[in-house]
């Protein structure tokens, strides 16, 4: 006997009805079960790892977590650190004609500077210190070039090609 299509997805869909129907059966049960272990060992939810301190996630990820601070909000409690890919809230914003501008936070405008002004006096400048007669050069920092281990396969020494 065989069986059409229509009775097919009839038999489809009761069948998902019946899974969907035994999974929230399930789920209850654990949930219920759950919420008896919660309360008999009085567990927070900083424990079940809900509501997590910098505390727990330095424990868990063995270093500290970055702290962001926000350089766009709309004023409703969305905000974004600028940071990462535009959250949804500030992409419809600007897709109704808003500018960017008008979501940045004091702190973000004299925060910013100060932070890349502090990152630049961070930087080092690295001196030459080897060179050869071609004109190439090495820092001494970092891996050795080719160019500097041909030369001293050759029988080179550093002080000879110090600069």
């Amino acid at each position: 006997m065989t069986q059409s299509y229509k009775q097919i997805q009839k038999q489809i869909e009761t069948l998902q009805r019946q899974a969907e129907n035994l999974r929230k059966q399930e789920v209850d049960g654990v949930v219920a079960r759950i919420k008896v272990a919660i309360a008999h060992y009085g567990l927070t939810p900083e424990q079940l790892g809900f509501g997590a301190t910098a505390g727990s996630v330095k424990a868990k990820a063995g270093k500290t977590a970055p702290t962001r601070s926000t350089k766009y909000s709309d004023g409703q409690g969305n905000s974004w650190s600028g940071i990462g890919k535009r959250p949804y809230w500030l992409r419809d914003a600007l897709n109704a004609g808003r500018a960017l501008e008008e979501f940045a936070t004091a702190a973000s405008s004299s925060g910013a500077s100060s932070a890349k002004k502090l990152n630049k006096s961070k930087k080092r400048k690295s001196k030459v210190v080897y060179r050869d007669e071609a004109g190439h050069t090495w820092s001494g920092m970092g891996p050795r070039p080719r160019w500097l281990k041909e030369a001293l396969d050759a029988g080179k020494t550093l002080e000879e090609m110090t600069a």
